[in-house]
């Protein structure tokens, strides 16, 4: 038995650090919740709004996200009752695919899905505290690297200076970053709520009329699948260029880069399997409750975007702040102002839930010796992985200097939802080579949601990588780098299994 075994929360005579079993049903459903919220809801069906040109089909794209989001986190409940380990999704990759695959998700979730997240969420609560404090902007520069948007803005240092704190706060122990996360999530859903709340009470005619008119005739009027519609195609190294018309399907596979990764981040409760009570029951759950909740909470928000404004105007509202439009329509400079304070509260709650999960899978990776040793340690007192805090803190800010985190995580979209298709597909290698292992819960619906889900998403990628290969080809080639420094780790593992 390796060191390993008693960080999992397993009773032990030995005194080793252990992870804290300190998260109960609400905050790791919190924590489900506050990893998807961040800033996406309020400014992407600006853009999905101009592919699509199509109050339905915007909805319909929602709709799509929602049931392939609630499908996976029903499938992921299986693999996360079934073995409670801190690492979660790596875990599941690791068992069910061989450690290749686990390594290669652990790694582009370290260098890029993770902490570029977290960066460019960091980065977003810079920019609307400029609503407040004009002096924080990404133009105000303190040292400024060339002509691109390399080095330190006071934006970035804002969210520098909240990755800091959060990371420290984290390195208190679980049920600190857990308290943060419990008050942050049930803030941002009020917030959430608030936002219908103004759509029901502050309807606009002219809206009303133009997006949905009478018995919802205009609202159905573009949304036969059958009507094409005219996209830009992206091109990559040569690949792709020029324009196309493309069916309704289509279309809302394309636009599901905007809002599939606005719901993403919700198996980020499956890192911290080590700390949750009674993690075979809680964790299918949060993932169900979570994951349904926001899901009804965002389609919510898009009728409250068509009801106060106009499909043209979210089409060109400034900057896609499509939320606060909404807002200032109904409450004027004030009401924009409310709004930056929400997205304030959502972004700081979403950057801790990011972090308190992701250092968990660093941790877990080290100990199958494939990454730095000392992200294996917990802390004596805290049962926290507080090296791996640390490095992830140190990478994600130096990715907010780097100017570049938005394009890197427009790139491992893909990566992201491939990760999600190996996953879904390990249960079914499971349910085959371990069928006697205890299943405390047993996917909804098996075999065919999770293979509706398959067929769905690798649907998506077959059409982003035709339509959108500047967002899906420079994403493979950043998980395929793994691949040499997977066998570098494991060389070194091996020599150093010949020293012991």
């Amino acid at each position: 038995m390796t060191p390993s075994a008693p960080t999992q929360g397993s009773t032990t005579e030995t005194s080793a650090p252990h992870f804290v079993r300190g998260l109960g049903l609400f905050s790791a459903t919190a924590i489900v919740m506050g990893s998807m919220i961040g800033s996406g809801i309020f400014i992407v069906p600006a853009d999905m709004s101009r592919t699509l040109g199509s109050p339905a089909l915007l909805v319909a794209a929602w709709i799509v996200t929602a049931l392939m989001t609630i499908i996976g986190a029903l499938s992921y409940g299986e693999l996360a009752a079934m073995m409670p380990k801190a690492g979660g999704q790596y875990v599941y990759l690791r068992e069910s695919l061989g450690p290749i695959w686990g390594f290669l998700y652990g790694w582009t979730l370290f260098t890029v899905i993770q902490t570029g997240t977290i960066a460019a969420v960091g980065v977003a609560f810079g920019k609307f505290l400029g609503v407040f404090f004009p002096s924080v902007s990404q133009t105000h520069w303190i040292i400024h690297v060339g002509s691109g948007n390399v080095g330190l803005s006071t934006a970035n240092l804002a969210a520098i200076a909240i990755i800091v704190l959060l990371t420290f706060t984290n390195t208190r122990g679980i049920k600190t970053g857990a308290a943060i996360q419990n008050v942050f999530t049930s803030t941002k859903v009020l917030s959430l709520l608030a936002v219908i709340a103004v759509g029901l009470f502050a309807k606009n005619a002219i809206a009303v009329a133009t997006n949905f008119g009478p018995h919802w005739h205009v609202f159905w009027a573009s949304a036969n699948l059958t009507t094409t519609h005219p996209i830009q195609i992206g091109s990559f190294l040569g690949l792709g260029g020029g324009a196309a018309l493309v069916s309704g399907l289509t279309a809302i596979a394309i636009v599901q880069v905007g809002s599939l990764f606005s719901s993403d981040a919700w198996n980020n409760v499956t890192f911290t399997a080590g700390e949750i009570q009674d993690p075979k029951r809680n964790l299918p759950l949060s993932l169900a409750i979570g994951t349904g909740v926001v899901l009804l909470l965002y389609i919510g928000c898009n009728f409250v975007y068509l009801s106060v404004l106009p499909i043209s105007a979210i089409q060109t509202v400034p900057q896609d702040r499509v939320a606060t439009a909404v807002m200032q329509a109904a409450f004027g400079g004030i009401g924009a102002k409310l709004m930056a304070a929400a997205i304030l509260v959502s972004t700081f709650g979403c950057v801790n839930g990011m972090l308190l999960a992701g250092a968990r899978v660093y941790y877990a990776m080290s100990h199958d010796g494939l990454f730095f040793k000392s992200t294996g340690v917990l802390d004596a007192k805290t049962g926290v992985p507080k090296n791996s805090l640390w490095m992830q803190c140190a990478w994600a800010c130096l990715l907010c200097l780097s100017g570049q985190y938005g394009n890197l995580l427009d790139y491992v979209i893909f990566a992201v939802l491939v990760f999600y298709i190996l996953t879904i597909g390990g249960l079914f290698v499971l349910r085959r080579t371990q069928p006697d292992t205890p299943r405390p819960y047993k996917a909804f619906g098996y075999p065919v949601l999770p293979a509706l889900y398959i067929v769905m998403a690798t649907w998506i990628c077959g059409v982003l990588l035709r339509y959108k290969p500047q967002y899906t080809w420079p994403g493979l080639l950043l998980v395929l780098l793994g691949v040499p420094v997977y066998w570098v780790w494991q060389t070194a593992r091996k020599r150093n299994r010949e020293f012991e």
